[in-house]
């Protein structure tokens, strides 16, 4: 992970650069400006998140080059089987989008949904105690 880490943080630079540079040439063009820092900040979530679990995991057998194909074996992570809450987020999203066109009491039940779905994401596995369930 920790090439992966290096290579978004040079795209968060390069984005963090190319919005400064045009932040300035523009005149401060809003729209464009924007656009440019919501990119640097993507890249700059993912290079983050990649460097976390370099420092948790360590280095994997990809990024040595003395590995063998057998040390990459094994059970990789936790994967759920099936799980309603994709759906339910989705619904949510379309809900809460439409309200935005449609008014303010359809806006909030989709938030409503919304919210429920993401939480249930969030804490479908949260007992689970390192105990792997199919």
């Amino acid at each position: 992970m920790k090439a992966e880490a290096f290579l978004f943080g040079g795209v968060a630079v390069f984005f963090a650069g190319s919005a400064v540079l045009y932040g300035y040439w523009s005149h401060g063009d809003p729209s464009g400006t924007a656009a440019l820092v919501v990119a640097f900040l993507m890249a700059a979530v993912i290079s983050f998140f990649c460097a976390v679990q370099y420092r948790r995991k360590g280095r994997r057998p990809q990024d040595r080059t003395d590995a063998e194909v057998a040390d990459g074996a094994g059970p990789l992570e936790f994967f759920p089987a099936k799980s309603p809450w994709p759906v339910i987020t989705a619904a949510g999203f379309t809900v809460t989008c439409t309200g935005v066109v449609y008014g303010l009491w359809l806006f909030l039940i989709g938030v409503g949904v919304l919210a429920r779905g993401v939480l249930g994401m969030v804490f479908q596995y949260a007992d689970r105690g390192g105990r792997q369930e199919n």
